[in-house]
């Protein structure tokens, strides 16, 4: 199999679509674009890109295309920046299954990953996607991760901050278990070398003290739950469950502007992951959800794996019934809302791949999972183009479409501002300003798909 998709990225490569630069110019032509920068549609534009990046855009009827670039006629279709994938995964020294993962973000138009618990090997792969030797999303990698395990002292705690930030990793990932006194010698050493802190939040460090210690990013809105237990109510012995499932009945919404405004204080950004909590607290039959078309695209071994998951915690105690797993989503739900209208920052996130999570896939439907939960699709996709951008310090180079931006784009059918599902019908691909139509985005599919 990786046979077939190694061959199947150098018919690509020869066929002129996936190497940067070989084009002297590329033009979209009568195309609606959706920039990002605000809520509206420029209709009727043309783009023209060179070497990467968008050199003019404007009026069908004013900007023309330079001499013996590549016409693209897009006429009814509708522009907007490539997506952000802020809670992925890679798999460490595991080439082929890097190589699968990478494929399937770029054909989906999913052209910068986050990676959330690293491998030395990534901070390889990750210089060798930014040369344009290896087809894939940009790369930003944390470390291997702080948990019960590998950080369990304070004086560990500083070490991991001071090998990270010398390795060259993006960002430190927190995982539970870390105890307060290593964590809070990490977060401080963290502070002093210049890496952030991103991910779970320990229960005994608990969302107060992690919003206090400058948490970059909290995923999957992990702690706030706790946070929000009603006063007089214990917490369980055995914990609060998969993000607060054992307590679903006891949470106070009451407590949630509060919370709300600590966390616009300290600036820290938020990404949910909601496919995540969707897919596990789903009541539809697990045989039925390993059927779903899109695990077509990843391996038997993590399919049985995904499976042996979900029927684990179907059958154990985080489980819920339906009536708090109502509760659980309902209060996420207003704590999401109420960050958005406070102009806390939102990131798109899936947390793929995860239990039913295919990269690139899963990222679109996340876009669906937060309007659902209460964003508009503009907001949504947002979190996914421009905020990314703001979130990384790069949003002088992309995130919104318009003249001096690379040239990462996906290309849709339809327009999403109006139904925000429909980023999944692509049109075509511009990566680093080369243009993946479908019929080479599909091509690419095929070789990814993995026999039953």
């Amino acid at each position: 199999m990786r046979h077939g998709i190694a061959a199947t990225l150098a018919a690509v490569v020869a066929l002129g679509l996936a190497v940067r630069g070989q084009s002297p110019a590329l033009a979209l032509v009568g195309v609606d674009v959706i920039p990002m920068d605000r809520e509206r549609v420029l209709q009727r534009q043309t783009l023209v890109i060179r070497d990467g990046r968008i050199v003019e855009m404007g009026p069908t009827a004013t900007v023309k295309p330079p001499a013996g670039a590549r016409i693209v006629n897009g006429a009814g279709k509708y522009v907007l920046p490539a997506l952000g994938e802020m809670h992925g995964h890679l798999a460490g020294p595991n080439t082929a299954l890097n190589e699968r993962i990478l494929a399937l973000n770029v054909v989906h138009g999913v052209l910068t990953v986050r990676s959330m618990l690293g491998h030395p090997a990534q901070l390889t792969l990750r210089d060798r996607v930014a040369r344009g030797e290896v087809l894939g999303p940009r790369i930003y990698t944390s470390g291997p991760s702080a948990n019960g395990q590998s950080v369990t002292t304070a004086a560990a705690g500083e070490q991991m901050a001071r090998d990270q930030k010398a390795a060259g990793y993006d960002l430190i990932k927190i995982h539970p278990g870390v105890p307060l006194a290593a964590f809070e010698a990490l977060a401080r050493t963290a502070r002093q070398v210049g890496i952030p802190i991103a991910g779970h939040v320990p229960a005994d460090v608990g969302v107060h003290r992690a919003i206090a210690a400058g948490y970059r990013t909290i995923e999957h809105l992990d702690g706030y739950a706790e946070a929000a237990l009603r006063d007089g109510v214990t917490m369980p012995a055995s914990g609060s469950g998969f993000f607060g499932s054992s307590i679903a009945p006891h949470l106070d919404d009451r407590k949630i502007p509060a919370l709300v405004q600590e966390t616009k204080a300290a600036g820290v950004w938020l990404v949910p992951t909601e496919t995540l909590m969707v897919n596990f607290l789903s009541d539809e039959p697990v045989t039925a959800m390993m059927k779903r078309p899109e695990l077509a695209y990843i391996t038997a071994d993590m399919r049985q794996q995904w499976e042996n998951g979900l029927k684990a915690f179907r059958g154990g105690p985080q489980n819920p019934n339906a009536q708090d797993r109502a509760r659980l989503m309902a209060f996420r739900s207003r704590l999401l809302r109420q960050m958005q209208d406070a102009g806390v920052g939102i990131l798109l996130g899936a947390d793929s791949p995860q239990i039913l999570n295919v990269p690139g896939i899963a990222t679109h439907q996340e876009l669906v999972a937060v309007v659902k939960a209460g964003l508009t699709p503009y907001e949504a996709l947002a979190s996914g183009t421009r905020n990314v951008a703001v979130y990384l310090g790069t949003d002088t180079d992309g995130g919104t479409v318009a003249p001096g931006m690379r040239a990462n784009l996906l290309v849709v059918n339809a327009n999403p501002l109006q139904d925000v599902s429909r980023t999944q019908d692509r049109f075509g691909v511009v990566h680093e300003g080369t243009w993946h139509d479908r019929a080479a985005l599909d091509d690419m599919l095929a070789a990814l798909r993995v026999a039953p």
